[in-house]
């Protein structure tokens, strides 16, 4: 063991004396790609990652990860004993308010039986869809925007619908006309493709590889099936107003296995 390297929250670093590099943002909600020797094996948090057999891997942090994350690089011949430890510094970040009045009630709570039965299949749609990751490399391609508009809401704020406090906002809202193309952020496999989930509407998740995938929802129409492999660019859908929003917009999500991430951290300004 060559012993513990700290390394301080930055966009772009990399530690040349554990063969280690790093891109993204270390902060909640940064997605991060590393690079390590080819049959290297790495952990985060002891959770072990997979590794591309070109020595790329990927992870994130959570809305309200802590302080610090330890991250262990091991030889193919070392065991945890002799792993190189990096401690990674993770930026804490302020969140936005939201208050959103006017929405039927039926949308915002009191939910019947039969409502709340709905929602609990929608969700086990969800978490098999993202739990069925296959280890491509598409993650690796960078990522676009997937429609073009105003943002008009961001990750990690929290919503008060008619003045209840709601679960934070995960995902990165696009405003746009109903019928706006929305193409693939990156390419991938289509895991869930469904056009009448209670709050999501029509709903679509793209399996990026490596357990990073993209769910985008609110959708008017859903043009790909379960299966179905896009390309980056490849138009899957049209801007909508379904399941559970006040305006036509798409919802984009993303998530590392139970991590979920900022897009906007990942893909840059949005194009004039």
């Amino acid at each position: 063991m060559r012993g513990v390297v700290a390394v301080a929250a930055a966009f772009l670093f990399a530690t040349p004396a554990l063969a280690v590099d790093f891109q993204g943002n270390f902060t909640q909600g940064g997605t991060i790609i590393g690079t390590v020797e080819p049959g290297d094996r790495v952990t985060i948090e002891g959770h072990a990652l997979a590794v591309t057999d070109q020595g790329k891997f990927v992870f994130g942090f959570g809305r309200d990860h802590g302080p610090t994350a330890q991250l262990a690089v091991m030889g193919p011949g070392d065991d945890e004993t002799s792993a190189d430890i990096i401690e990674l510094a993770v930026a804490r970040r302020d969140y936005d308010i939201q208050r959103i009045d006017g929405l039927p009630p039926g949308k915002v709570g009191g939910f019947s039986k039969a409502t709340l039965k709905r929602i609990a299949a929608d969700n086990a749609q969800v978490a098999q869809a993202r739990a069925a990751s296959e280890r491509l490399d598409n993650f690796l391609e960078g990522f676009i925007w997937p429609a073009k508009g105003r943002v008009s809401g961001v990750y990690g704020s929290q919503r008060i619908l008619n003045g209840e406090a709601r679960r934070p906002h995960f995902g990165l809202d696009i405003a746009a006309p109903v019928g706006t193309p929305i193409v693939a952020p990156a390419g991938g496999i289509v895991r869930l493709a469904e056009s009448d989930h209670f709050f999501t509407g029509g709903i679509i998740i793209i399996d990026h590889g490596y357990s990073l995938s993209s769910t985008l929802f609110h959708m008017h129409s859903v043009d790909v099936e379960v299966g179905q492999v896009v390309a980056q660019g490849d138009q899957i859908g049209t801007v909508g107003q379904t399941g559970r929003a006040t305006g036509p917009h798409v919802d984009w999500r993303m998530n590392w296995e139970d991590q979920r991430l900022d897009p906007q951290l990942i893909v840059g300004p949005m194009p004039e």
